[in-house]
């Protein structure tokens, strides 16, 4: 099974607005750098889809260690997603879970790997993270653009 370094961070130019993601895979030597963007989202949201595309670009089963500076994708996939399944998608305070449809295609995207998740301390230096931090907020800035230029 092949080993891969995952590293991820999302965007957002306002809560929600315009936001971008980006992620960085790595095996060995071989890194492939993926970014997208979406004109109406939220921080959490771009967190989470950096993380499920990454995932998705994955062809074959894998050892993955994903590393994120969130803390909401982090608690979410290791603490709190198995409380909403047993709950049937409500919180602790039993409203519906947000982002419901994600952590459902990154429960999907997880499926065929080993996953093990690491949080990293964003805007620290980290430079993966930086690296990352980097191609979303530059996502984000070109769909800003594009919209405004329309």
């Amino acid at each position: 099974m092949k080993t891969i370094e995952i590293f991820t961070d999302g965007a957002c130019k306002g809560n929600p607005g315009p936001g971008g993601w980006g992620a960085l895979l790595r095996m060995g030597k071989h890194e492939k750098e993926l970014a997208g963007a979406e004109l109406d989202t939220t921080n959490n949201r771009m967190e989470m889809s950096a993380v499920l595309h990454a995932l998705n670009a994955l062809t074959e089963p894998c050892d993955v260690t994903v590393y994120s500076d969130s803390k909401y994708v982090i608690d979410g996939m290791t603490k709190w997603i198995h409380g909403w399944k047993k709950r049937g998608w409500v919180n602790a305070s039993k409203k519906p879970v947000r982002n419901a449809d994600l952590w459902h295609d990154l429960i999907e995207a997880v499926r065929p790997h080993r996953v093990s998740w690491q949080w990293v301390k964003g805007h620290a230096g980290h430079a993966e993270n930086e690296r990352v931090d980097r191609l979303a907020s530059d996502a984000a800035d070109e769909i800003a653009r594009s919209a405004a230029a329309q």
